[in-house]
């Protein structure tokens, strides 16, 4: 493996941080890395895995102000390609105007998730530039053959080489970026359309807005989704002629709100609600559906079926998990993290267009979230959910589950004590000829190796454990959301820099 450090950020995080989720598995990194011809541990990397599996989560380099919450971190990109039996790895700092300030500053400037706003003031007055940074640390996806990063309260998109990690500069889409609007958590690609679906939310009427951007990079479609009040979608998706947006029952509590104190409480006198709109519909074709009360942070895929529309993601069976009385300010403030406290299922909606009815469905007993499919069947029916296992108690990921929706079936696959995952894509082999003809990858963080890996999987035999696994240049802060893109793909755009034409791709 030939490795090269290429960069280190200042970090003023003590040695001896004990936060649990600045410290242990959570240990963020303040180094930059570039790894060609990763070194292979176990297995052979398949000559048919063609692409680069890409990896953003929070990862902060300087202590909060009073209270750090996970979701503040800084986001950091890790990218792992693929070709011809050959790896490499790269991960960068994405370099948000927040992160550059603070680097200059050598502090925080901003209040953090759990902070008050004023708590950022300095001694001369002068005070951070609104409520959050904007870490651009929660997903990433791949656009017209660029990473673009997202923030989970709404911001700008960063767009990222996504060889390198390199950061470009904020998405503006040929300047039709909604800059009073921001985009959330999650815009979806449709890979069969080349278009980018995208939403956001605030705490002006109407509450949510919905576009859509071409395969040309335009926005070409804006319409209002009308709300009741502020809330806190975090997800949406599509099928290949609707939009599937929500209204769930966790928001802000309005009295609260008035003195700007944002906590969130689960309404559960609310039904949960669905708005589907055709793909560039107006706000008059909305179309409401109403559910039983739950919260949703990710939905795995939507399909039409019939005259019925046909939605999968994670119920939560407890949206509103109990304080246990201990009076610990972390029990308090990360209650809302462990999948286990969540009871997270996958679960399936039916939104009959016809009728207006909605009838819904347990999918699984097991508990598990973060799930993919195979990115070709976005908006069309699927059979598999690729999920991850949760640490009772604490946010990591601690194993892997094949689900079939058809049957019910699972795979399942332990990562073993101290070994926590990320987010796993489904990559398909080159030329498949199936779902899941094809490959999972993830990244994990070894606390009993103090070291890193990439493992590959065969997708279609999640039990038998990893069929390669290649070592990282360091152990990585556990992390979260993640996508792949096929190598075929970033070449029909022609984006490749320098960093590209070194590693073969």
């Amino acid at each position: 493996m030939d490795v090269e450090l290429v960069g280190k950020l200042l970090s003023t995080l003590p040695e001896d941080d004990d936060h649990p989720y600045r410290s242990g598995p959570w240990r963020p990194q303040d180094t930059e890395w570039e790894a060609d011809d990763l070194e292979v541990v176990s297995g052979e990397i398949p000559a048919d895995l063609d692409g680069i599996y890409l990896r953003n989560t929070e990862n902060p380099l300087h202590p909060a102000i009073k209270h750090y919450h996970p979701f503040d971190g800084d986001g950091m990109i890790h990218v792992v390609g693929f070709r011809d039996g050959k790896a490499f790895y790269r991960n960068r700092f994405i370099r948000t105007e927040g992160l550059l300030d603070e680097q200059e500053a050598g502090r925080s400037l901003w209040a953090g998730m759990t902070e008050m706003p004023d708590w950022a003031l300095r001694e001369d007055g002068w005070g951070a530039r609104g409520r959050m940074k904007d870490a651009s640390s929660t997903d990433v996806t791949v656009h017209r053959g660029r990473a673009l990063t997202s923030f989970w309260m709404c911001g700008d998109l960063y767009s990222l080489d996504p060889y390198s990690g390199r950061t470009l500069g904020k998405e503006d889409w040929n300047g039709g970026f909604p800059r009073d609007w921001g985009v959330s958590a999650h815009p979806k690609v449709d890979e069969n359309t080349g278009e980018l679906l995208f939403f956001n939310y605030g705490k002006q009427t109407p509450y949510m807005n919905y576009g859509v951007v071409d395969e040309t990079g335009s926005v070409v479609h804006r319409a209002e989704i009308p709300l009741p009040g502020p809330r806190l979608p975090h997800d949406m998706a599509f099928t290949e002629n609707y939009s599937i947006l929500n209204d769930l029952p966790m928001f802000w509590d309005a009295e609260l709100l008035t003195h700007d104190l944002h906590v969130p409480r689960f309404h559960r006198e609310l039904p949960a609600r669905f708005a589907v709109i055709p793909r560039r519909g107006t706000t008059a074709e909305i179309r409401w559906f109403e559910a039983d009360p739950t919260y949703v942070l990710h939905f795995t895929n939507a399909y039409e079926e019939g005259e019925e529309i046909v939605l999968e993601g994670f119920h939560q069976g407890c949206p509103e998990p109990q304080d246990d009385g201990s009076g610990d300010m972390m029990n308090r403030i990360f209650r809302y993290l462990a999948l286990d406290n969540l009871q997270t299922r996958l679960h399936r909606w039916r939104f009959n267009l016809r009728t207006g009815q909605t009838r819904e469905e347990r999918l699984t007993d097991t508990i598990t979230e973060f799930g993919m499919i195979n990115g070709a069947l976005g908006g069309r029916e699927h059979r598999y959910v690729y999920a991850a296992t949760g640490v009772p108690g604490r946010f990591l990921f601690n194993g892997l589950v094949r689900h079939d929706v058809k049957t019910g079936a699972e795979e399942h696959y332990a990562l073993g004590e101290g070994v926590y995952g990320s987010e796993t894509s489904m990559a398909p082999r080159v030329g498949s000829t199936g779902e899941d003809d094809g490959y999972l990858v993830t990244l994990t963080t070894d606390m009993n190796e103090d070291a890193s890996f990439a493992l590959v999987f065969d997708a279609s035999r999640v039990a038998d454990g990893p069929v390669c696994t290649l070592r990282l240049p360091e152990r990585i802060s556990s992390g979260t959301h993640s996508t792949w893109v096929a190598g075929a793909e970033l070449r029909r755009w022609d984006t490749a820099d320098t960093a590209a034409q070194a590693v073969g791709l």
